[in-house]
């Protein structure tokens, strides 16, 4: 770890046994008042920490949105379990579950499919942006402000033939999958590989997770993947249900 990483971590720890001044945390990490400020800046401008009127530190909002997020991966994860292993038992399907982390979505957890060919994925690795339908899906919900900065970042490498690669494209898939409340990933991220995911709600009303299944199309069609459409929103329903979602009559 860098040694600028490791002050800065302190720093954290440091503020959350409470708000100090710039001497107080100088002296606390051993580290001069000018390194000490210059973290400080960069943790404030990235929401870490903040300073108060009385030249206070304190712990910042993105700090709380972190936590939630870890609280959130966790509890909908023990909650999707039962669900997802009733799904993958039913129709031998490799299945994943995925979440936002930070600017990521990750994947959080995934049952194998029954038959020898297995998928790529693996639990924690983050999922492509622009050619995942759990990406897709969990972009779908946010808000056009906190979309727009994501796209304009976001890798828009060709994985396959079909990958999308535009921003323009992206979001027209997009306010699709609004539409329909649903995503696909027709062989665009993995060649000859077929997937659909839909959205997991919370007690909010916003997306918290996003389920999947995924088909080599030697083994079924992408139409074949279509039928299996209504009863992963099914599973989805169910999941949100118990995450606390009640859909509007």
């Amino acid at each position: 770890m860098s040694q600028s990483v490791s002050r800065a971590l302190h720093l954290l720890v440091q503020l959350g046994n409470g708000p100090a001044n710039l001497d107080q945390l100088a002296e606390s990490t051993g580290v001069h008042k000018t390194t000490v400020l210059r973290l400080l800046r960069t943790l404030s401008d990235e929401r870490f920490t903040f300073r108060d009127n009385s030249n206070q530190y304190h712990l910042g909002s993105r700090i709380f949105e972190l936590a939630a997020q870890a609280t959130d991966q966790r509890e909908v994860r023990r909650i999707a379990s039962p669900h997802l292993v009733a799904f993958n038992r039913e129709y031998g399907r490799t299945t994943h579950l995925a979440a936002m982390e930070g600017g990521d979505v990750v994947y959080i957890d995934k049952l194998e499919s029954h038959d020898q060919i297995r998928m790529y994925s693996r639990i924690g690795l983050r999922a492509n942006l622009n050619s995942t339908a759990v990406a897709k899906v969990i972009l779908a919900d946010l808000p056009d402000s906190e979309l727009r900065p994501i796209v304009d970042s976001m890798d828009f490498s060709a994985r396959t033939a079909n990958t999308i690669t535009t921003p323009e494209r992206y979001l027209d898939e997009i306010r699709t999958v609004r539409e329909q409340g649903w995503a696909h990933d027709q062989e665009e991220n993995e060649p000859s590989v077929n997937c659909i995911g839909v959205p997991i709600r919370g007690a909010s009303g916003r997306v918290v997770a996003a389920v999947s299944v995924s088909v080599p199309d030697v083994v079924l069609s992408y139409e074949g993947v279509l039928d299996l459409l209504e009863p992963l929103q099914a599973v989805g329903a169910r999941i949100s249900r118990d995450c606390g979602y009640r859909a509007q009559p």
